[in-house]
């Protein structure tokens, strides 16, 4: 590990923005679920996940365009989430923090009902592991123990087989389909502005290829 990470992990451990729930603790709930908006933001407003936050650019720009919102980002790599909190430390944003763990630990970490929308923004998405892609049921069954009753889902990706993929778990496992299009910026009319106005670094670099940004937006409701 570079002198630069080691100094990362060191400062990301100072910030009170940022928290951990990493694989030894698996055993054990998180000691804020349950208890964020409580003991962490200390308001009652909605809660929203991005999972694989990445450097967290939409989770920060979600949250300077929704004081009234919660926000977490999640992702298990350090580095990333250095940069996330310390940009919103940097930009003074008290309505968001970065929980670095894996995906897979997500109902340790919340308790049902306690978030009310998810993003998951440029995943990885594991050509040849289905079942390790963050749209497969398996996923889809964590979220649902998370998420309130109406809670909404986006996924914006540049990949047309995971678009594609999260059309066919749609289907197959009777969701309510809101939204969906395998072209975002070519005569898409999204409803939420942020959907389009907020983008990540991944984002530019594919729009910058000219690859095609699709999106979807489902819930567990019918």
């Amino acid at each position: 590990m570079g002198k630069n990470k080691l100094e990362r992990f060191a400062e990301l451990r100072t910030f009170t923005n940022a928290h951990e729930y990493l694989f030894h603790e698996r055993e054990k709930e998180f000691k804020l679920k349950g208890k964020w908006n409580e003991e962490y933001f200390k308001n009652t407003h909605p809660l929203v996940l991005e999972l694989g936050c990445g450097k967290g650019e939409y989770s920060n720009g979600l949250a300077e365009k929704y004081p009234n919102k919660n926000f977490i980002g999640v992702d298990i790599k350090g580095a990333r989430i250095w940069r996330g909190a310390k940009t919103a430390i940097e930009k003074k944003l008290s309505n968001v923090a970065f929980l670095r763990t894996q995906i897979e630990f997500i109902e340790n970490c919340f308790a049902p009902n306690e978030v009310s929308e998810i993003w998951i923004t440029f995943p990885d998405p594991q050509p040849n592991k289905e079942r390790k892609r963050l749209t497969h049921p398996i996923f889809l069954e964590k979220y649902k123990n998370v998420l309130q009753a109406n809670g909404i889902l986006h996924l914006k990706t540049d990949s047309a087989e995971l678009h594609e993929f999260t059309l066919e778990v749609i289907r197959d496992n009777n969701l309510k389909l809101i939204d969906a299009t395998a072209d975002l910026y070519e005569g898409f009319h999204a409803e939420r502005e942020e959907v389009k106005s907020i983008k990540t670094h991944y984002e530019r670099l594919f729009t910058a290829k000219g690859k095609k940004i699709t999106y979807i937006r489902f819930s567990f409701e019918k």
